[in-house]
């Protein structure tokens, strides 16, 4: 039968665990205490792709402010030409790196070309000034990161390879090896993220098999991004130690039938939201300058998932409603009873880049 499942099927052993996961992760390396190694991690030329590099630091830095800029060869990341591809990198924020312990630290980047300006793909500079304008506004966000695990094949995890699993129905929120798969890659991201301080909420299986979901929030302005996309860092190198592929894809084509796709549902407020009949100040988002923003293909990525079917709303058509997970905005039923608190925009793909969003929803709803 095709829908059989046999060791031999998968590239990856099930289950997952390796001792190779625990090689760093609680303890120091390095035998001078005062050394630090920084890792910089920046977005490539996709808007998709993080690079990462490390350098010494003769000591721990205790601000941002105090990592030098340095820079990387453009040309090979999308971002530069050869014959003038230096591009410079300026830390943004630090987290604390669960992988190496001590004194070392993750540094998230903005790019910049060999002017100073920022490059294509650094919506954070944008972003930044935005979330200052309004910061009066107290602004909270909370993003809802959903992906897919794959094989080293590019398979889905889990997924018999004559076949499909299954229909949906089972998978999520499951429990059992006949339901998910992966979850020893989950809980150590899980792990990971509280370790580098990051406010992951929560984690769970989704609709799809091999599909997961975790959630960074609350969030107050520019942070959200840099968050989100350090805890995406996080995950990659997590997975990368099981031998599995991450992809936040928001329709793989093997999942183009009766299969969810992936979004990063982001949720939003104000302290007018948030106060005594705050729901009055909810102002739902544009629409057609958004989809163009919500995934880094100007829309085309999430054309393939927002059908109105699976979860999903139509990508042509805006509309919004109580509880309602079809819609373009989602009003919690909660917030609704209430009359205060945030809504949801289920419109962003996995791939967005949270800068973008978080940006133009600040944008669209305060300026």
């Amino acid at each position: 039968s095709p829908y059989r499942m046999t060791h031999e099927q998968f590239h990856a052993r099930l289950p997952l665990g390796t001792a190779v996961v625990d090689q760093f992760l609680g303890s120091n390396p390095i035998p001078q205490i005062c050394l630090s190694q920084a890792t910089y991690i920046w977005i490539d030329g996709t808007g998709e792709n993080l690079r990462c590099k490390t350098r010494t630091m003769d000591t721990a830095p205790s601000a941002v402010e105090q990592y030098p800029i340095w820079n990387y060869d453009g040309s090979s990341t999308g971002q530069a030409v050869g014959r003038d591809s230096d591009t410079y990198l300026k830390a943004v924020a630090h987290y604390p790196d669960p992988f190496l312990g001590g004194q070392n630290r993750l540094v998230m980047c903005e790019t910049f070309d060999k002017d100073m300006k920022p490059t294509a793909t650094n919506h954070r500079a944008k972003a930044s000034t935005v979330m200052k304008q309004i910061a009066h506004h107290v602004p909270w966000f909370g993003m809802e990161q959903e992906y897919l695990l794959l094989d080293r094949d590019g398979y889905p995890l889990g997924w018999p390879k004559n076949g499909f699993p299954a229909p949906q129905g089972p998978y999520y929120c499951g429990v059992g090896a006949n339901k998910v798969v992966g979850r020893e890659i989950i809980e150590t991201h899980y792990r990971a993220c509280l370790h580098a301080g990051l406010k992951i909420f929560g984690t769970n299986a989704e609709v799809t098999p091999g599909q997961w979901e975790f959630q960074i929030g609350c969030c107050e302005g520019i942070s959200m991004g840099d968050e989100l996309w350090m805890s995406r860092f996080l995950l990659h190198r997590v997975a990368e130690q099981f031998g599995v592929i991450v992809t936040f894809d928001p329709k793989p084509a093997i999942t183009m039938g009766e299969w969810n796709g992936a979004g990063c549902h982001t949720n939003f407020s104000t302290s007018a939201m948030r106060g005594p009949g705050g729901i009055k100040y909810i102002e739902a988002p544009k629409h057609l300058e958004h989809m163009r923003m919500y995934d880094p293909n100007g829309g085309r990525d999430n054309l393939k998932r927002l059908t109105g079917r699976h979860e999903t709303s139509s990508a042509e058509k805006f509309s919004w409603g109580v509880a309602n997970r079809g819609c373009s905005v989602r009003i919690p039923r909660s917030v609704a009873e209430e009359g205060k608190g945030y809504f949801e925009d289920r419109r962003p793909s996995s791939n967005c880049d949270p800068y973008a969003v978080t940006g133009m929803i600040a944008q669209s709803c305060l300026l």
